[in-house]
């Protein structure tokens, strides 16, 4: 009974593997869902390479597609897609507990820590009652975005259904950053209308932002001027670390592109291209304009700001924004002769100072890998194409050069494999190949080793 015992508790799966084998199953699901023919355009095949393809750039919310969507689905497909993306968008385990609670499912303490792995949270306290609060807000989004995108449409579509078809797809995609389009051409034909423009920003920046730090606006709305509402540090931080990158990327490409692309735009032109693809980069995937019409210096700062990505629990992948502040003002204290990281009058934990080197490091040696294989499996591809179709997987932005249909089967499975990847997250990769939590039972010595 011991011996039985012992083998139960060794094949008995972690939160983390749990959470892999539900977005796996997802990815199955979606494929066979995608692949029925009456999802499909009359006369168009898809092939299965290609539908898992769509299926796991879809779940990740990537954007990176081998064919193309409003060629190759019709309405039925776009509303299948709409519903795979909000699978991957808010999460499996979010809309999981809306069935459950729906049906009257007691949420118990394994639920709760597949929930907990999913929204990459520390604790259990008010799992439940976050993931109804995420659902409500992510849907509202939606819906408003929805309505407004709808309405406007009706000048550029002759009849209200496909506005509003139109409105509705445009709102879902861009809310859960997923990048994907059934324009036919992602928002170019909208690139001269900074109305559309703006709503898709808003869109993304709310989609991107962070789960936690939707909630803590809202509930700051509702107690204004009752209570002395106070954000957390979570909020402080990512906030700030990701409306600085959103202008420092906008600046920087407006300089870089001031003699090449924008040279003979206006100001409202360069302004608008400049800061509707430093948010696109940040996870959405949208693109008002041909990437390749980019110089090399700004398709290298994409690239940085598609490696980092979102903020921490949300819609969105990359090594996450506070990852990357807590890097920087790590290296900075640490020139200063601090010991310790302090910001808005909290001091960092110096685990969470840990686990930030090892995801970026991790991501800088799993995007090194990839770029390196794919430039053995494509040979006729250049560098920087490599390297920016990468940061765009890995970061599930869904940005690309265009090279992504022309992939082999095995390219085709390297940038899957980094999408996956980039959805579940690095520490969720890393628990899955580690497994359980092993407790030491000695130390050796320690001894200190020359570093730098």
């Amino acid at each position: 009974m011991v011996g039985k015992g012992r083998r139960n508790e060794r094949f008995r799966l972690t939160s983390v593997q749990l959470i892999v084998l539900f977005y796996l199953a997802a990815i199955i699901a979606s494929t066979l869902l995608l692949s029925l023919p009456a999802a499909l355009q009359p006369g168009v095949e898809l092939s299965l390479v290609d539908a898992l393809f769509t299926a796991v750039s879809a779940i990740s919310v990537t954007g990176l597609t081998v064919v193309s969507t409003a060629d190759t689905f019709n309405v039925l497909g776009y509303f299948i897609l709409a519903f795979i993306l909000q699978f991957g968008g808010i999460g499996i385990m979010t809309l999981g507990t809306f069935v459950w609670l729906v049906f009257g499912k007691r949420i118990g303490l394994k639920d709760r820590q597949l929930i907990m792995t999913d929204q990459n949270r520390s604790t259990f306290s008010g799992l439940v009652r976050l993931m109804r609060q995420i659902l409500v807000i992510i849907i509202t989004i939606e819906i408003i975005g929805a309505a407004i995108l709808g309405v406007y449409f009706l000048k550029y579509f002759s009849t209200w259904q496909e506005a509003f078809i139109q409105g509705f797809f445009a709102s879902v995609s861009a809310t859960t950053n997923a990048g994907f389009d059934i324009t036919g051409s992602s928002l170019i034909p909208f690139a001269n209308d900074y109305f559309v423009q703006t709503i898709n920003m808003v869109l993304l920046i709310l989609g991107a932002i962070g789960f936690p730090v939707l909630v803590e606006l809202k509930d700051y709305m509702l107690h204004r001027g009752v209570i002395a509402y106070k954000f957390t540090l979570f909020t402080k931080l990512t906030t700030t670390t990701f409306f600085l990158l959103m202008f420092l990327g906008a600046l920087f490409i407006y300089l870089f592109e001031l003699n090449h692309f924008f040279v003979d735009k206006s100001w409202h032109e360069s302004l608008f291209y400049s800061l509707f693809h430093s948010v696109s980069a940040r996870n959405g995937g949208l693109a008002t304009m041909d990437m390749n019409d980019f110089s090399r210096p700004t398709l290298l700062l994409l690239s940085v700001l598609m490696f980092i990505g979102a903020s921490p629990s949300s819609v969105g992948g990359g090594i996450r924004t506070t990852t990357f502040a807590i890097m920087i003002l790590s290296i900075f204290f640490y020139a200063r002769g601090k010991d310790s990281l302090k910001v808005f009058g909290r001091e960092v934990d110096s685990g969470d100072i840990y686990k930030s080197f090892i995801v970026i490091s991790t991501a800088s040696i799993i995007c090194f890998a990839s770029v390196s294989l794919l430039s053995f499996l494509e040979p006729s591809i250049s560098l920087i194409e490599i390297l920016f179709e990468v940061t765009s997987a890995f970061g599930t932005t869904g940005l690309s050069l265009g090279i992504t249909p022309s992939l082999s089967t095995g390219g085709k499975l390297v940038i899957t494999a980094l999408m996956f990847v980039g959805r579940i997250g690095i520490f969720s990769f890393l628990f899955l190949i580690r497994g359980k939590t092993i407790k030491e039972q000695f130390h050796y010595p320690k001894e200190k080793v020359i570093i730098g």
